[in-house]
């Protein structure tokens, strides 16, 4: 019987009370389940496509512009005092990661957050370096567009060039942070934002995002801390102000108290920005929820993985870590001649009769080099074999039926002709095979 059925006097049964309990349970995500959906986006954004990235970026950079913009504007002439007026600049710059979390875009200061991924194997170095590349100039010519729109628009001019003379002072004041500033102010400013992110991850409504979104940012705008994608709206801006006698003259200075500021000041300034960006959310927020919540994944699998090589590689239990380090560090050729030892001996334990059961010799060195690869801590064959499985099988003597398989992640095929994987490594094999194909 339903709760709205039951007739009026008679007392909720305990099923109805578990239901409503259910119902009116927290509806936060709990920061588990917030670590693995930062892996899972962190996948999305990494193997998105170089268009929609570079249109994405754009967007963020222009939204972002937004926030800067409406900050200079509103906190013009406030005369709310020192502190008042920091808060309302960080209040009202929260519309441009608003725009970013809601309408949609690629930020590079949140996407710091993509270490997680990166961390658990899950998408390349290569792929995370793309990623930051593109967004990042992505966001350089969102944010740069959006100061040339504004320029035009005379909006510098209102109240008697005061918003101007404005948006020259805080240009001015960045590229005259040394380097040290700068980078510290960077890894706070971005360490705040991550966690915005991270807050945002854990809401289920656009209005539990734009809370989670609220007190962060506004706290790091506040405190004076430097965000490289705002600066890339600020600085541009305050430049073109220093070519405008008026503006000088309306924030009470000289050209000469305004010569940092240039091309040379704005890369002065986001040079050591940028880095502390990149520190203070991929480490300090990304590494550091990582470590908390997944790593534990990766163990556990390595466990697995330790305990068969026990089985299968005499005298592996008392092998000295910097000589398995070394070992799986060497030369191609060595690695595979001891990883088809490694395969040898296990269809020796297993007793497989023939070669043939274990598929052709090409086919058995490509697995054997995955096993290796993973005893040396490597776990990324898989990942690139999902990404790019021309590069990883050159130099194989695969049929095509073989290359199809490995690159298709055909688990079924490969079990048919490698009889000898059933134990928990082969499981392993087929579920990183499994997995990486359903990432890409």
């Amino acid at each position: 019987m339903k709760a709205q059925d039951r007739p009026v006097g008679q007392p909720p049964k305990r099923e109805d009370m578990a239901e409503l309990a259910k119902k009116a349970a927290s509806d936060c995500i709990p920061p588990p389940e917030i670590a693995r959906k930062a892996e899972s986006v962190g996948v999305t954004k990494g193997n998105l496509s170089i268009l929609s990235t570079v249109l994405l970026g754009i967007l963020a950079g222009a939204f972002i512009g937004l926030g800067a913009m409406l900050a200079t504007l509103v906190t013009t002439d406030a005369g709310l005092g020192f502190g008042m007026t920091k808060l309302l600049a960080g209040v009202v710059f929260c519309l441009g990661l608003v725009l970013v979390v809601v309408a949609g875009a690629e930020l590079f200061t949140g996407n710091s957050l993509l270490v997680m991924a990166w961390f658990s194997a899950k998408i390349s170095f290569t792929r995370l370096l793309r990623n930051w590349g593109l967004v990042y100039f992505s966001n350089l010519i969102g944010s740069v567009a959006l100061v040339g729109l504004m320029f035009y628009t005379l909006q510098w001019g209102l109240h008697s060039n005061a918003v101007g003379a404005n948006a020259v002072t805080i240009a001015n004041a960045k590229v005259n942070l040394s380097f040290g500033a700068a980078l510290t102010r960077g890894i706070l400013c971005n360490a705040l934002v991550c966690l915005a992110i991270w807050l945002c991850f854990s809401a289920r409504t656009v209005v539990g995002k734009i809370f989670g979104i609220l007190f962060p940012i506004t706290a790091f705008v506040a405190a004076g801390f430097e965000h490289s994608i705002a600066n890339m709206y600020f600085i541009p801006m305050g430049i073109l102000m220093t070519k405008q006698p008026a503006v000088l003259q309306a924030a009470g200075l000289t050209s000469a108290g305004v010569g940092n500021l240039n091309v040379g000041g704005f890369v002065g300034n986001l040079v050591p920005v940028t880095i502390g960006n990149i520190i203070g959310g991929g480490l300090l927020v990304g590494a550091v929820y990582w470590t908390a919540y997944l790593r534990q994944d990766r163990a556990d699998m390595w466990v697995s993985i330790k305990r068969w090589l026990k089985t299968m590689v005499p005298y592996y239990g008392h092998a000295e870590p910097e000589r398995v380090t070394e070992l799986a560090s060497g030369s191609r050729v060595l690695r595979e001649a001891v990883a088809r030892t490694v395969v040898a001996k296990h269809a020796e334990v297993n007793q497989v009769p023939t070669l043939d059961r274990m598929g052709s010799k090409a086919l058995r060195d490509v697995l054997a080099r995955a096993v290796l690869a993973k005893a040396g801590g490597d776990d990324t064959f898989f990942t690139s074999l999902a990404q790019e499985p021309d590069k990883i099988l050159k130099g194989y003597d695969l049929n095509p039926e073989e290359r199809e398989a490995l690159a298709g992640g055909d688990i079924s095929w490969l079990e048919s002709k490698v009889k000898a994987l059933r134990d928990p490594l082969g499981a392993w094999v087929a579920l990183r095979l499994a997995s990486n194909k359903e990432g890409n």
